[in-house]
């Protein structure tokens, strides 16, 4: 929802069976917007995502044939199973919001978003998505396993659901349709964020850069993402501004997929996260 807000993309990373797809379908089925699933493979070629042009033997004329990524949503399923080439695919219309064949534009929705979904990268038949393509992602977030609870309160509910539980995005009610996520995105824009709140973002974002523990630092990008998430935070928490406080709660999904740890601090077992961590007690917090 913070990044539906800010209008941004977001990726997903978890093992396989903890909902990354089903989470795409029902957000999509419950704001009425289209949407559209690509399955990444090795074999998936940049064509067959934006579209192709095809020639017309009757008219002699040649006729645009959209590709997926034609949709409000588009889920980018297992995304790290194709090669760079593929990937790259997406970059024009994540950052631009629309694709060139041809030498001809095509513009995308205006609510237009990309849910991507991985598998860690340890997992068999994986590539590591290009840094220009991650920087591209508002959020990245990590999917674990649900607790005893929760996982008990999921079956329970899959089974009430009887033969609809293969379609489960099917049922979802309609709450909002695509003029009200305009709304919700333009509200975003007016969200106030005082000189002390940018500052403490760009102070966060240029200290990365210079930890010990990290080879490669935010990058200008990340700052104007995270104040535009923490925007987005606030308004979803009725706030018409944004503190430290939201600053705070979206660094870690806005930044760990912008950073790059040392060799050292990968053997001493450190993630991007605690990198974040460390980050946020380092810089002092505006008042």
């Amino acid at each position: 929802m913070i990044a539906l807000a800010a209008g941004g993309h977001v990726l997903l990373e978890g093992v396989p069976g903890v909902a990354k797809t089903l989470t795409a379908r029902c957000l999509a089925a419950a704001l009425d917007l289209s949407f559209s699933r690509v399955q990444f493979t090795p074999d998936l070629m940049p064509a067959d995502i934006t579209g192709v042009n095809i020639f017309e033997s009757q008219s002699g004329q040649f006729r645009f044939r959209p590709g997926p990524i034609f949709a409000d949503i588009l889920l980018a399923d297992e995304v790290n199973r194709s090669p760079a080439k593929t990937q790259s695919a997406m970059l024009e219309a994540m950052q631009e919001r629309q694709v060139t064949i041809d030498g001809q534009t095509h513009a995308l929705s205006s609510a237009f978003m990309v849910i991507a979904t991985q598998n860690p990268l340890e997992y068999e038949g994986t590539y590591p998505l290009p840094e220009a393509q991650l920087d591209r992602f508002l959020l990245k977030a990590t999917i674990d396993y649900p607790d005893e609870a929760t996982e008990l309160a999921m079956l329970a509910a899959m089974n009430r659901l009887g033969g609809q539980a293969n379609h489960p995005h099917q049922i979802i009610e309609k709450a909002a349709d695509a003029q009200q996520v305009q709304l919700l995105q333009d509200m975003t824009h007016r969200v106030q964020a005082d000189e002390s709140v940018q500052r403490y973002a760009v102070s966060l974002i240029r200290q990365s850069r210079s930890l010990a523990s990290l080879s490669v630092g935010a990058s200008p990008r990340a700052a104007v993402m995270l104040l535009h998430a923490a925007k987005a935070l606030a308004l979803l928490r009725g706030q018409p501004f944004a503190s430290p406080e939201e600053v705070q709660d979206v660094a870690t999904p806005v930044l760990r997929h912008r950073v790059a740890l040392t060799p050292e601090a990968q053997i001493d077992g450190l993630t991007p996260d605690d990198c974040v961590k460390t980050l946020l007690k380092q810089v002092a917090v505006p008042r």
